[in-house]
This record gives structure tokens, C-alpha cells and sequence, in this order.
């Protein structure tokens, strides 16, 4: 009993003595101590960070229980983590993180007939949403972060959602919950059952006056704890369950829930109704609630950078509604169509219309991270919510008080719930910026609070806004607030500084860290886009971590080598972390040198996916080749790099020997000792040289391309080293298609030039630069005329990758401006040219650079008026240039191509054309499935050769 009893130690920031070894014999799951593990979670999709002693990946409630006893016997504080998107700072923490997405991750139960599912915290929600469709059931809120968010951190932040105004928060839609606190007591948590702990029941009993008068009476009121949820004339009594939701990890650990699943319509349409202005939008939100719609999303037009499918107007209302039929679901939408006084409008009934439209809005969390011009715009007062009634107005008085403080922001959010989301470009790298961050918080607070609100209506307080929950709530009830938590955590073991008793809200941001505004870390890119600061670029990864999502089938590319190996570290976000920890130097603390940052960056395979689908434009592929840059500087680089990074060099040197070279390759030792020599994986086969170049066929040629009558009746078609050395049919074939379809001759290219792409994905970035001048000036690119590029990954490296390496070189920036994909040419250049119809399905990639840099709309077209139907797959191939022939790659390489590429190339029906524009894809397709495919240019000239054999 004296043990039982024996007062703990407070919890602490630093490892106490032993703390590690009694944690690993108590726990089956991963305790990771180490300066990655550390790093990755320092910061959440805040403005906060703290850096914490270590991660817990539990495997069991068991695991959380034994660790939660460990870390009361040594007061180390606990912070639950789920996808780590919380807006406010609640999954950032000192002490020890549990990552509870690694091994918990199961759906326990789901019944139908009662309309509830039991999982675990780790579920993801789209996964959950993904086991209930089949029986026309789904999890009501749906935040923007859906496809990463998880069940826990929804629970722990009380998260809503567009969907809010149908089926309610998280709180409305749980049924009991499993939890343990801080010491590893377990509780079960279900309405009609004790409130929790000793002592609250009396807590509330004490306070009913308190308690009834002191909550704003709104449907996104989520700041503080949910106390009134205790009063005994709570509708069907007392519900710790919803007191329990939205408390931020700071009274107990979620081990299991049961939730509420709803009737998922079975069709939906969109009715989109513009606006003069967000007030007036605001302002008629309210008077659709009548008609009972799922959704009514609003935004203007400051965050919208291209409104394609919007009606006219300077704001819009998103409003979706449901029905057993299209046709019902239609009807449902035109009625609010008709109702609405709106500027114009539309209703969209198509799914991938749907889809488009929803992603402007779902990608405004992290579009909205940066102004119009560029700069940078952070959150903190992401999501205050005010009654529908008052938005309106609260929007005019919101859009002065930034004036006043020479603020900008971009809201948009829940208009039918009154909750706005926005992010302002405060400057939180200055000690004057984080003071007027400070003092208009507190205005803003006011303000919020004078027109009924609530500080938070999704995201919850964490340490953004606690601060200031006296504001909205008086001293008595906030201070009942630390009663409650007391009760629940006397040891205040858990997430210390979030909600009761609250860290200030300008501590711990997550710039301080970083090199100091003026003084730029010395690198070889240019960063337009972020001043030429690369720490600037780093801070672009606000943390919503999109590229978190595993499972996203469709054209999107980001991230493949986090989708198959589910590792942070390997993720988009991961790395930009490592990065900022790299520069901040107190967790990685050897710089441009650290093995930590160069194992995450490893298996990125430079695909520029992020460059894209990564809502802020996070460019990872430019990170990776400036750091290599820097970290082999002087050193002893990997031999891949040498062999594969210098790839132009070797094969130019090795044409004249092509036949016996690929003799010597098929002979399996010789084979094997080179692949070993150069740092290729023994997996991989040896690609054939061609016998005979692309150049040296096009001069050698008789008729067309031998003699130039006129300077503007040629086409520059750019010999990139692929096409150059190892597939000149590609070449040949857009020879023989361009031709055919302008008229004019195709010029021969200039010898000795490269775009320089090898030697930039592997870091060799003063030999790149040096390949790029020498490029520049052997050229001759003819003034107005484009540049034809066959292979998407070197198109991508001169349209991005040279101005940013040559930023002050006028040339660079002309040739990148002249560079055109194959079919974005023939579109340009020969629009009445009708190729010939070839009525045929396709399978195959779109390459990953193709529709990072220049997207797929051109090719797209041209395949349509060609006859040719399917989808290509996104994702990534796996093979990336030299990743997926550098050892120690072949497994993800491998698992990547796995993933879209090639369940749709042997799914595909017999006679289907495998298309494939990047050598890199027609490799992997090669090597892995047996299927020989084709550049679009190869597809086409083989309609030309049909009609003319058919001519004959």
C-alpha cells in the first residue's frame, strides 16, 4: 500500500536517469530516443515547437498503460500524437511523444445495424469512411485533413469539418471511450456512467450556476473543456464522453473508441453560388441552414488563384446537398439554387467536377500559407467561430482590425457554422512582429468574444489561444477549467502548457530557431519563390501533411516513397522537418553534415511530386540535391553518383563501342562486377546502348532534315541523353510526327549540350551549373521559336531547375521559357493537324516531372482525338532515374511501382497500348512486367505508317 502511495516526481523536460531502459523492458513497442525520431516530431501544423525526449510507437492500450505508469515514476510528461496536423501546438511537447499511428490502427467493430464502429486511435478517418461505404454509412465530420487525420486526434481536438452543419462535431458523433491516465489507471467513458475521476461529479455539483450561464450557446463553441456537458439536465443525462472530446490530450490517453456512423447519401450535388463579397456571402449562409444541406463552405476570391468552374462573383458559398438519386440530389441543390440571392451560381452534379471543386477548397489550408505576392502568412487564428447570424459582420470588423495592424489574411471556412479559417502574414521572425502578434491576438480575442464567439471552432486552444480563454470564459470558469484538469491528472503529467494553465501564446515559436531575417545560408539554388532564403523554403512546410496520405489513387504523385514505407522520416513533411531541425542545430547538430538528414532524403526519389500536390509547393527534389550538394562537398561520394550522376560523360563516351559494350553486358559475371563497381543493385539489368545515336541518324538522313531553306520553318527538337544514346526510336518517331504535322524540318541538335538533370539529382550541383553554361553557349536556341523536349524529367530540369541554378544568366531564364512537352507542341504549332485515330485503350504513367512542371492537359487532349481511352496511372513509377537503380533502392523502387503502375498494366485487356513518355517508366515497365512501352511520339508515327501503307 506505501507504494501505492508514494508521491511521484513533477514532470520534467530533461531524461531522467534510467528513464529510457525502464520505458524499453515496459513497453512491446518502438522507444526511440535518437535525434530523428526527436526531430520529426518537434512541431505539429503550428506555429510552436518543442522538442521532445522521444517517441513511443505503443503496439497495445496495454503498451500506453505500462508507459504512462513509467512516466509518472519518472515525471517524464506524455503528448499524444496523432497525424500531427493540429493548428494550435497540442502535438508538440518536451516529454515523451506517443505515436499512436504506427501500430494502432485497427477497426475493432463495425455494425451496421446499430450504425457504430469501435476503433482504435491510430485509424485514420478516410479509412474508417472507407469500411463503412459498402453499407452506405460514413463518419459525419470530415475535416480538410481527412486522408491523414486520425480518430484520436479528432476525439482530442473535438475536429468538424465541412460536413458539420448535417451531422455535428466529433463530440456529437461518439458513443464511449476507452482512455488511461497519466499513472496507467483505465477508465471507460459512456453517457449514463461515472463522469470520470474522484471528484467531479462534485466538481459539478458545486458549480450548476456557473456552469449554466458561462458557455456562448453555438454550434463550433470547442475552446475549454466542455463542462456543461456534466449538468445533470444534460439531454439523456451527463456525458463524460463529450466533456472528454476536444481535451487536447491533457486528461487521458484514447485507446479505443466507439463512434456513430451516419446514412451516407448515395448521390450528391454541389450547388456553388457567387457573391459581390465574403460578408455578403456570409450574411445569406444562414438563411440555407432551412433547407437542411450537408455543407455551406464559404471563400473568396484573395485565396482562389485560378477560378475555373466558379460562377461570377468575388466570393463564393459551397453548398452540397444529398439524395437517394442524382436526379434527387440535383433538385435538392437547384431549389437552393433558386433560393439563394446570389450575384450567379451553378450546380454541378459531376463526381470529378465535384472533386475539383472541393480540392480548392480543402487545399486552402495550406494555399492559404502564402499571399498572392509570395509572402509568407502563418496560422493562429485559424478557426474562431461566432454565430452564423453574426458573421457578417464579425467578417467587416475582422477585415478592419487587420488594417489596423497592416495585417493580411485570406478567410474562408464554415460559413453555415459561423467558423472562419485563415491565416495572416503575421512576421513571427521579428521580436516587433511577435509583439504585434501578441497584441492583435488579444484585440482579435476581443473581438470574437463582443460578437458571441467561440476563440476556437474546430482546431481547439493548445497553446495558440489558452492564454486567452479568460477573455471568453472570466477567471471563475477558466479557473474550474484547472480544477477539472487536476482531477483528472494531479501530476499534470499530461500535455503540460495546452489548455489549463497554458504556456503564452507568443513561447516556443518554431522561427526562433531558425538563421536570423538578412543573414541567408549560403546555397547553390536560387529560391526565387522564397527570396533566394533557403531556410525561407524550409518554412514553407506548414505540417497539413498531405503527403502523409497513403493510399490516394489517381493522378496525384506525392509522396511515393511515404506511401510504401508509412515512415515519417520518408515523407514530404518528415524531411522538410529534418531540415528545419538541421538549421535550427540543437537536435541535428552536425549540419550539412548530418546522417540523419541524409538517410531521410535517401529514399526520396526526386520525383517533384511535392513540387506540386504538395499545397504550399514545397520542392523536396531541390532540398535533397542542395544538401547532397553540400554534405559530400570535399568528401568521397557514394559510387552511384560517380557512375550514374555522370551518365551523359559515359555514354557519350561509350557510342562508338556500343555492340561489343551491350555484348559484354549479357555476360552475367561481367555484368555483376560492374553493377557492384558502378553502386547499382544487382536486381537491375543493364539497359542497351543504341547501336546507332538519334544525332547521328538525323544527320545522316536523306530528304527531310538535311537541308534548312528557312529559319521559321524548323522545329528545335532538344536530344536529351535518353533518347540520345538509348532509345533514338522515340526520337526518330517525333522526327517523323512533327514533320508530318507542321510542315516544317527538324533541326540537328547542337552537339556536347545536356540539360544537366543527373548531376542535379545527385548533388553534383557545381558540375551541373558547369553542364549548363556550356550548354547555354553551344545552343544557338532561335529566337521565337520553342524547344521541343521528348524526356519529361529533362523538359522539367530546363524549364525549373536551370534558372534556379543560373538564376543571374538572362539565357537560362529565355531557354527554360522556350522549352515545350512533345504534345504541347504539336497543340501549339499544328492545331488543325488531325493525327490518325487509332480506337485503342491505354494504360501506363504519366511521369512524375511531366505533371509536377508542366501537368498532362495537352497529352490528354491529344490522346482523346487519337482515340485513345483510359486513365494513365499517377503515382510514381519507382525507378526515378538512378534511384531505382542505386543498391539498397530495389525494395521501394519495387513497392512503388507496385502501387498504381503496375496492377493496371497487367489488369489491363489484350491489345491495350502501354504508354509511357519517361525512359525512367519504360525501363520499370520493362524490367518488372515483361511490357515493352511506348512513347506517345512512337504511338502516333504508327498511324502515320498505317495511313500511308494504307495509301499504297
Amino acid at each position: 500500500m506505501a507504494e501505492q502511495h508514494r508521491p511521484h516526481r513533477r514532470p520534467t523536460a530533461e531524461a531522467p536517469d534510467g528513464f529510457a531502459a525502464a520505458l524499453r523492458s515496459a513497453v512491446r513497442g518502438e522507444a526511440d530516443f535518437g535525434p530523428t525520431a526527436r526531430a520529426l516530431t518537434t512541431m505539429d501544423a503550428s506555429n510552436y515547437r518543442r522538442v521532445p525526449l522521444g517517441v513511443l510507437a505503443p503496439r497495445d492500450a496495454d503498451d500506453i498503460a505500462a508507459a504512462l505508469t513509467v512516466c509518472q515514476e519518472y515525471g517524464v510528461p506524455v503528448v499524444p500524437r496523432g497525424g500531427g496536423t493540429s493548428i494550435a501546438g497540442q502535438a508538440t511537447g518536451t516529454g515523451l511523444v506517443l505515436d499512436l499511428t504506427h501500430h494502432l490502427r485497427s477497426i475493432l467493430a463495425l455494425d451496421p445495424a446499430a450504425r457504430t464502429a469501435t476503433v482504435q486511435p491510430g485509424v485514420i478517418l478516410d479509412d474508417l469512411r472507407a469500411a463503412a461505404a459498402p453499407h452506405g454509412l460514413t463518419f459525419g465530420p470530415d475535416p480538410s485533413t481527412h486522408s491523414r487525420c486520425t480518430l484520436g486526434g479528432m476525439i482530442g481536438n473535438n475536429s468538424c469539418g465541412a460536413h458539420s452543419v448535417a451531422w455535428g462535431t466529433t463530440a456529437d458523433n461518439v458513443r464511449a471511450l476507452e482512455v488511461v491516465r497519466y499513472g496507467g489507471e483505465a477508465l471507460r467513458l459512456e453517457q449514463g456512467r461515472a463522469l470520470g475521476p474522484h471528484g467531479v461529479r462534485q466538481l459539478i455539483d458545486a458549480h450548476l450556476a456557473l456552469l449554466r450561464t458561462g458557455y456562448p450557446d453555438l454550434p463550433r463553441r470547442i475552446s475549454g473543456y466542455a463542462l456543461d456537458a456534466l449538468l445533470p439536465e444534460h439531454p439523456g443525462g451527463p456525458d463524460p464522453v463529450r466533456a472528454f472530446c476536444g481535451s487536447e490530450g491533457t486528461l487521458a490517453v484514447v485507446t479505443e473508441a466507439t463512434v456513430r456512423l451516419v446514412e451516407a447519401p448515395r448521390a450528391r450535388a454541389l450547388a456553388v453560388l457567387g457573391y459581390a463579397d465574403e460578408s455578403a456571402a456570409a450574411e445569406a449562409a444562414p438563411g440555407l441552414l432551412p433547407y437542411r444541406p450537408l455543407t455551406v463552405e464559404g471563400m473568396a476570391a484573395d485565396l482562389v488563384r485560378e477560378p475555373a468552374g466558379l460562377p461570377r462573383g468575388a466570393a463564393w458559398l459551397f453548398v452540397e446537398t444529398g439524395g437517394a438519386t442524382p436526379a434527387e440530389a440535383r433538385a435538392h441543390a437547384e431549389r437552393i439554387l433558386r433560393a439563394a440571392d446570389a450575384v450567379d451560381g451553378t450546380v454541378v452534379t459531376d463526381p470529378a467536377g465535384q472533386r475539383a471543386l472541393w480540392r480548392i477548397r480543402e487545399d486552402a489550408s495550406g494555399t492559404a500559407t502564402r499571399m498572392p505576392d509570395g509572402t509568407e502568412a502563418w496560422p493562429g487564428w485559424e478557426d474562431c467561430a461566432v454565430p452564423p447570424a453574426r458573421l457578417g459582420p464579425y467578417l467587416r470588423d475582422f477585415r478592419a482590425l487587420l488594417a489596423q495592424h497592416g495585417l493580411r489574411g485570406t478567410p474562408y471556412g464554415h460559413f453555415g457554422d459561423g467558423c472562419i479559417h485563415v491565416r495572416i502574414d503575421f512576421d513571427l521572425l521579428t521580436p516587433a512582429g511577435v509583439s504585434r502578434f501578441r497584441s492583435f491576438s488579444e484585440e482579435l480575442a476581443d473581438l470574437v468574444v463582443a460578437h458571441g464567439g467561440s476563440l476556437s471552432g474546430e482546431h481547439g486552444d493548445g497553446q495558440a489561444r489558452a492564454e486567452l480563454l479568460p477573455r471568453m470564459y472570466g477567471d471563475e470558469l477558466v479557473g474550474l477549467f484547472g480544477r477539472f484538469k487536476d482531477l483528472w491528472d494531479p501530476d499534470g503529467g499530461l500535455n503540460p502548457g495546452m489548455l489549463a494553465r497554458p504556456a503564452p501564446l507568443d513561447a516556443n515559436l518554431r522561427f526562433a530557431v531558425l538563421p536570423e531575417p538578412g543573414r541567408p545560408v549560403d546555397v547553390k539554388f536560387g529560391y526565387p519563390q522564397d527570396g533566394g532564403d533557403f531556410a525561407g523554403a524550409v518554412r514553407r512546410c506548414v505540417g497539413v501533411a498531405k503527403c502523409r496520405t497513403e493510399t490516394a489513387p489517381g493522378a496525384g504523385v506525392m509522396c511515393p516513397s511515404y506511401r510504401v514505407t508509412g515512415e515519417e522520416a520518408h515523407s514530404t513533411r518528415g524531411r522538410a522537418r529534418l531540415l528545419h531541425e538541421m538549421l535550427a542545430g540543437e537536435v541535428i547538430t552536425d549540419g550539412w553534415r548530418s546522417t540523419e538528414v541524409r538517410d531521410a532524403l535517401d529514399l526520396c526519389l526526386s520525383c517533384k511530386g511535392c513540387r506540386s500536390d504538395c499545397p504550399v509547393g514545397v520542392d523536396m527534389a531541390t532540398y535533397k540535391a542542395e544538401f547532397l550538394h553540400h554534405h559530400y562537398q570535399g568528401r568521397l561520394r557514394p559510387a552511384a553518383h560517380y557512375a550514374l550522376g555522370r551518365l551523359p560523360r559515359w555514354l557519350r563516351m561509350a557510342a562508338p563501342f556500343a555492340r561489343p559494350l551491350n555484348a559484354l553486358a549479357r555476360v552475367g559475371p561481367l555484368a555483376a562486377l560492374a553493377k557492384r563497381l558502378a553502386g547499382i543493385t544487382p536486381e537491375r539489368t543493364i539497359p542497351a546502348l543504341a547501336t546507332e545515336t538519334y544525332s547521328r541518324w538525323l544527320r545522316g538522313r536523306r530528304g527531310k532534315g538535311t537541308h534548312i531553306l528557312s529559319s521559321s520553318r524548323v522545329v528545335q527538337l532538344w536530344a536529351d541523353t535518353f533518347t540520345e544514346y538509348l532509345s533514338p526510336q522515340v526520337g526518330r518517331a517525333a522526327v517523323r510526327v512533327l514533320e508530318e504535322a507542321t510542315g516544317r524540318t527538324v533541326l540537328p541538335p547542337p552537339s556536347g549540350v545536356c540539360c544537366g538533370l543527373t548531376y542535379v539529382s545527385t548533388g553534383q550541383l557545381d558540375a551541373a551549373r558547369a553542364v549548363m553554361r556550356r550548354t547555354l553557349d553551344r545552343i544557338g536556341l532561335l529566337p521565337g521559336h520553342p524547344l521541343v523536349v521528348l524526356e519529361p524529367s529533362c523538359a522539367a530540369t530546363l524549364r525549373t531547375d536551370l534558372p534556379e541554378l543560373l538564376p543571374d544568366d538572362p539565357r537560362a531564364h529565355e531557354l527554360a521559357s522556350a522549352v515545350r512537352t512533345f504534345a504541347q507542341y504539336l497543340e501549339e504549332y499544328a492545331p488543325d493537324w488531325t493525327p490518325t485515330r487509332l480506337d485503342r485503350p491505354v494504360v501506363g504513367q504519366t511521369h512524375c516531372h511531366q505533371h509536377a512542371v508542366f501537368g498532362d492537359a495537352a497529352e490528354r487532349r491529344l490522346r482523346e482525338r487519337m482515340g485513345l481511352t483510359g486513365e494513365l496511372s499517377g503515382g510514381c513509377c519507382g525507378l526515378a532515374g538512378n534511384f531505382g537503380f542505386e543498391k539498397g533502392h530495389w525494395e521501394v523502387s519495387v513497392a512503388c511501382a507496385e502501387e498504381q503502375l503496375l496492377p493496371a498494366v497487367r489488369g489491363s485487356e489484350p491489345g491495350t497500348e502501354v504508354l509511357a513518355d519517361g525512359f525512367s517508366c519504360r525501363t520499370q515497365l520493362d524490367q518488372l512486367a515483361g511490357r515493352r512501352a511506348r512513347h506517345l511520339a512512337e504511338v502516333i508515327a504508327e498511324g502515320l505508317d498505317r495511313e500511308e501503307g494504307a495509301g499504297r
